[in-house]
């Protein structure tokens, strides 16, 4: 059940409904039973490993509350490797099991045929994830083994998070959901404001990144037609459409939570007005990065040792964040080049500072300011390349020709309106990113969602943008063939 779907448009008003106005003490069952109606519409059978992964931590988490310290290691290392290997099996399998026939081909031997055929549980990296996260928590103290199961089972499949995240903390969403019994029925100004982020989430949905997703798609598809103009719009072009696509999501995930009283991870903060790829990651899927941050770069040691671990430990993990996003080389070639970036950064700092004041330069200048966020901008497009590829081979072939091509003259020729959109539907996705980008701006410089920086207006201008995302979404939205709802690219993941 998507979003962007006209399933959810009444499942979700139905279920909040009733929500208002059953009893208090039957919320948490009331969300739980929601929850997994949501996730079940997909396909009822992965339910199971939900139930599974839900089951298997809650009991890791009660037993690291009453082993001894002594043990508590090995509880944790049990409940972690069950849970790894069940997402192993349904997202790695075929990858393990191609590579290892890859090698038996070069050693001569005959390939292992696969005696199973998964197809991928939607959300299972993300609540597995989270239930993860929960455990660390409860073995680091920070939070308090949930005795109560049902109250668990929402916190490990609430549905706004469940497919897409932000991956929750215990600390933030299972500590609101120990508070439900004292939360308000209704407040109007919080509904509104839910209501308006998920218009605007449907905004960059289907009139942006469904629309700009034809674009990208015919380029990468046929990259051997093109050449350097071509090749490179293709590659800004994706980079837009995982941003509007990804973030649309949240932000409905977001505004959803909110209708009922629900704060959740904010999980991106203008990731492209960053002025360094490091500022980049702190703005980008901030729950995973976090995550990764917290769960896996600081226990390797993070940046407490010496600059080589301190690298190596960059490096892992920028590589299980690729190999994470999906079961290809492509991915861990993408989160190598993102480590590659760090570590070129912290190399470089000195030589810049150096430069800079060598040559007297206005660090603070609009002009170096906007050259960083440039610059920053096109290695991040560039490092999507590989995301977007289905082999690494194809990725680099696709850069080959980008760089060997040049046909500046296409900057001028209109090449721009033969690239999968007409000159209406290019028109259009032109109009909707100048006021994506007003927004986003708002966002940088006012620190402000769109919900709260609307409610501090006048209410005519209020409704005038409301009426007028609400006219884009009707008007111009990309409905899909047949009027099917669009998936959203991070399901995949």
């Amino acid at each position: 059940m998507l979003f962007n779907s006209l399933q959810f448009a009444v499942f979700f008003p139905a279920a909040a409904l009733i929500y208002f106005v059953i009893p208090k003490k039957l919320r948490c069952l009331w969300l739980l039973l929601a929850s997994y109606v949501f996730y079940m519409s997909a396909n009822p059978k992965y339910a199971v490993l939900l139930l599974f992964t839900t089951v298997v931590t809650y009991a890791g988490g009660l037993l690291l509350g009453r082993v001894p310290e002594n043990r508590k290691k090995a509880v944790l290392a049990l409940v972690f490797a069950a849970c790894l290997a069940v997402l192993a099996l349904f997202k790695y399998f075929d990858f393990l099991l191609g590579n290892l026939n890859t090698a038996l081909g070069a050693l001569g031997f005959g390939a292992v045929s696969s005696p199973f055929r998964f197809a991928l549980p939607l959300g299972i990296s993300f609540y597995t994830f989270q239930a993860l996260g929960y455990l660390v928590d409860v073995y680091r103290g920070d939070t308090e083994p949930e005795r109560n199961i049902l109250r668990y089972g929402l916190f490990v499949s609430f549905f706004p998070v469940i497919l897409s995240g932000p991956i929750e903390r215990s600390t933030g969403l299972l500590r609101q959901i120990r508070e439900l019994p004292e939360k308000a029925l209704w407040k109007f100004e919080r509904v509104r404001d839910g209501l308006t982020l998920i218009l605007f989430g449907l905004f960059q949905k289907m009139v942006i990144a469904d629309r700009i997703a034809i674009l990208a798609d015919q380029v990468f598809d046929n990259y051997r037609m093109y050449e350097m103009f071509a090749l490179m719009t293709g590659a800004a072009a994706y980079a837009i459409q995982i941003y509007c696509d990804f973030t649309s999501y949240s932000l409905m995930a977001f505004g959803v939570a909110k209708v009922l009283d629900f704060g959740i991870t904010e999980n991106f903060n203008t990731p492209y007005f960053s002025r360094s790829m490091r500022e980049f990651w702190r703005r980008w899927h901030i729950s995973l990065s976090s995550w990764f941050r917290d769960y896996l770069y600081i226990p390797l040691g993070g940046s407490r040792c010496g600059k080589i671990r301190r690298y190596f430990n960059l490096m892992a993990t920028f590589l299980v964040s690729g190999l994470w996003h999906g079961a290809s080389w492509s991915y861990v070639a993408w989160g190598g080049l993102h480590g590659l970036y760090q570590i070129i950064g912290y190399e470089l700092k000195g030589v810049k500072e150096k430069i800079n004041e060598k040559l007297h330069t206005k660090t603070e200048a609009l002009s170096y300011r906007l050259g960083q966020v440039l610059v920053t901008f096109g290695l991040t497009a560039f490092a999507w390349i590989f995301f977007r590829s289905p082999s690494i081979g194809t990725a680099f072939d696709y850069i080959r020709r980008m760089v060997t091509k040049p046909d500046f003259w296409s900057f001028f020729n209109g090449e721009l309106y033969n690239l999968g959109l007409d000159r209406t539907e290019m028109n259009v996705l032109i109009v909707s990113l100048a006021a994506l980008f007003l927004v986003e701006l708002v966002r940088y410089f006012r620190k402000q969602q769109l919900d709260a920086f609307l409610a501090e207006q006048n209410l005519w201008f209020r409704w005038a943008v409301l009426l007028a995302l609400i006219g884009a979404v009707a008007v111009f939205g990309i409905y899909g063939p047949g009027y099917d709802a669009q998936q959203f690219i991070y399901f995949q993941f």
